[in-house]
């Protein structure tokens, strides 16, 4: 395994002195690392990958440095326009060098939203015309691949990735962690949200610990699952995903279950579900600063106005919660109030160490939810 602080020192060594990215579970160890060890305005945890490109264009534009961006392979398709059509030799020809951690690598278990990206992570890099090297899994082999990388995107002005398997960093502990003293944390306040639910009311939930904690819930209470549609892939989609749900159903409840880092990854949904009008959308965005599923690694969700934002974006309603009681008074106001309405609920962040998974497949959770919506 690479320590996480060897390889930082290699990139060091080599002039990358400016992070960028989204944290995914196969680099937290190397994003944790630098999250404690690089002043803030040098690690930007962007809101979404392909901004993370255009701020290493920036970077370099202003300084003629390379920058660094740092990714799961599931964030590769919000790179393409930038990599395409701004950093791409045809065009600007800006260097930088891509960490990509390779989730669904083919051969190796997980889960099914990553193994389409899997086989084709490698693949959109050879279209793009990127050159990659998996990432060594010994210190010095992978200081070696560091300066092969840096070398080449400097000499050729362009991108170079290097590829993370799982397992490839050693451990590293997050020093620098926000804390908060809510009175909930995520599963305890979705219970509560699920429980003021009626029978025909419709879920969507966003990626990562959110479905798994709503799946579980409803297997504890003996409930289906056919309420709920688990967004599993797609960060940051499920907004749309329901008001696509709630135009053809208005006569029925469609509430999104959100999260912070998933909101402000697409925020520009914001304005088109409020533009939208759709009376029946509720939209719950659970609020723990943090990017809780990948390592903990923070957002900009406690200093962003998420309320804020929606209300300038045209949400009739908007409200914000921390305790249980003010949890309850607004999920009775938001069912009574013509939408789109909003209710932001602060919690704190962390999982239970043995949170499950769907049990079901997506497809067959799509279809028991198609049903259900008959």
């Amino acid at each position: 395994m690479i320590k996480p602080e060897n390889f930082y020192k290699a990139l060091e060594k080599n002039e990358i002195e400016f992070f960028a990215g989204v944290p995914d579970s196969l680099l937290k160890n190397f994003c944790a690392y630098i999250t404690d060890n690089v002043k803030a305005k040098n690690n930007i945890i962007a809101a979404n990958e392909g901004n993370a490109i255009a701020l290493a264009a920036g970077y370099h534009l202003a300084t003629g440095k390379i920058a660094l961006v740092y990714m799961q392979n599931s964030g590769q398709g919000n790179t393409i326009n930038p990599l395409a059509s701004l950093t791409d030799s045809d065009v600007y020809s800006i260097p930088l060098i891509l960490v990509i951690g390779w989730r669904g690598e083919p051969g190796k278990k997980d889960e099914p939203q990553h193994k389409k990206q899997g086989k084709i992570t490698l693949g959109l890099l050879n279209i793009l015309g990127i050159p990659y090297e998996i990432l060594p899994e010994e210190n010095e082999l992978a200081e070696a691949s560091v300066e092969r990388a840096v070398k080449y995107a400097a000499k050729n002005k362009s991108a170079f990735a290097l590829v993370v398997r799982k397992g490839t960093f050693d451990k590293y502990e997050l020093k620098n962690k926000i804390k908060t003293n809510f009175e909930l944390n995520r599963e305890q306040a979705l219970k509560l949200v699920t429980d003021s639910l009626s029978e025909d009311d419709i879920v969507v939930s966003t990626t990562g610990k959110t479905s798994r904690e709503l799946f579980e819930y409803r297997e504890a209470k003996n409930q289906g699952h056919n309420q709920d549609f688990l967004t599993v892939g797609s960060m940051g989609h499920s907004s749309s995903i329901a008001l696509g749900i709630a135009l053809q159903k208005p006569d029925r409840h469609v509430y999104c279950f959100d999260g912070d880092g998933a909101a402000i990854m697409h925020l520009g949904s914001t304005a088109i579900i409020a533009a939208q009008k759709p009376h029946n959308f509720k939209h719950i965005v659970f609020n723990n600063g943090a990017h809780d599923s990948v390592g903990g690694q923070p957002t900009v969700g406690f200093s962003a106005d998420i309320p804020g934002i929606a209300k300038a974006a045209g949400y009739r309603n908007i409200y914000s919660a921390e305790t249980k009681e003010d949890i309850k008074l607004k999920l009775e106001q938001i069912k009574s109030e013509p939408g789109p309405s909003l209710l932001e609920i602060k919690v704190n962040k962390g999982a239970r160490e043995n949170l499950g998974r769907p049990t079901t497949t997506p497809v067959q959770n799509k279809e028991a939810f198609m049903t259900f919506l008959k």
